[in-house]
């Protein structure tokens, strides 16, 4: 248990140092109005999905850093310049970038590589498609809800007045600290409730050996696909030769990677996102973000996984 609590008190210490210079530096900037001035190049987005010009300063961030960008969008709702549904779709968006940001970072420098143009093509198309279909949604959900919200905080954002460096730095200090200090509270009894249910086994309760077995995925993909759970690049580095050999086929790989994700992604939502984001949001905004989010990531496998099913 101790171990367990300075692991926890570890992880909460690195993170929330780099959380707070990202709270410091972009209320910084928020406080001068460069984000303002910028948010012009995400605003036909926030505008199609009805969502306030002030969600596109965010897109901005999210660019560079999601993590910085939702910050700001929790500090505009604290601040009443976001309601809850604004929040909730701006924060969805924010995760849009990675996306596309991780096909050069990630998919063209390392998956397609090691699993081929074809597996790792595929795998890549979906990984994005991945983040074409939230968009959609928050634009579908932004054009159908969002409306009453537009035009109860009609009037309410203006552009911020101008203000020096010292100015800034008071209002950012101000307006930040309680929702960090909050954040911290938050992100180590979450990150301490994580390491707990892994150390006694939960986690590793949930394998994906048996739905293998059921979906008659070859028997020498077992370990790859375990091994994926845990490490993605780890478990695409065991595929990779098996595809390129000939012992297993592009269509029986792609199977093992779409049911590897399936798993993956809630072990990811549990260790990291969801401290995170219950951090960052709350307890209530913050699971409902990462469920909605990884229910669409992984609906997106398993929509693929039943068609490469069929087609087998």
């Amino acid at each position: 248990m101790l171990d367990i609590l300075q692991e926890a008190l570890n992880t909460t210490v690195s993170t929330m140092t780099t959380v707070f210079l990202m709270l410091f530096l972009t209320g910084i900037m928020t406080e001068m109005g460069l984000f303002h001035r910028v948010s012009f190049i995400a605003r036909p987005l926030a505008s199609v999905s009805r969502l306030p010009a002030i969600s596109a300063s965010t897109f901005v961030i999210s660019l560079g850093s999601v993590l910085a960008a939702n910050t700001m969008t929790a500090r505009l709702k604290e601040e009443g310049l976001l309601t809850d549904r604004q929040a909730f779709l701006s924060a969805l968006m924010n995760t849009v970038p990675v996306y596309f940001r991780e096909m050069f970072t990630y998919q063209l420098a390392f998956v397609i590589p090691v699993l081929g143009l074809f597996v790792g093509g595929a795998y890549a198309i979906i990984f994005s498609a991945t983040g074409i279909i939230k968009l959609l949604i928050v634009m579908i959900f932004g054009r159908k809800y969002l409306v009453e919200d537009s035009i109860a905080l009609e009037g309410t954002i203006k552009p911020p007045p101008k203000k020096n460096l010292f100015q800034a730095v008071k209002g950012s200090l101000a307006g930040e600290i309680p929702i960090f200090l909050r954040m911290t509270g938050i992100f180590f009894i979450m990150t301490f409730s994580i390491l707990y249910l892994n150390e006694i086994g939960f986690l590793s309760s949930l394998d994906a050996v048996p739905l293998a077995h059921f979906l008659q995925v070859p028997p020498e993909t077992i370990i790859p696909l375990t091994v994926f759970v845990a490490s993605p690049k780890a478990g695409m580095s065991l595929l990779g030769p098996m595809v390129q050999n000939g012992s297993l086929s592009e269509a029986k790989a792609l199977i093992v990677l779409m049911l590897g994700s399936m798993f993956m992604l809630p072990f990811i939502a549990l260790r990291s996102q969801i401290p995170t984001y219950a951090s960052v949001f709350g307890m209530r905004m913050g699971f409902s973000l990462v469920a909605v989010s990884t229910a669409i990531s992984i609906l997106v496998r398993l929509i693929v996984l039943c068609m490469m099913i069929m087609i087998q």
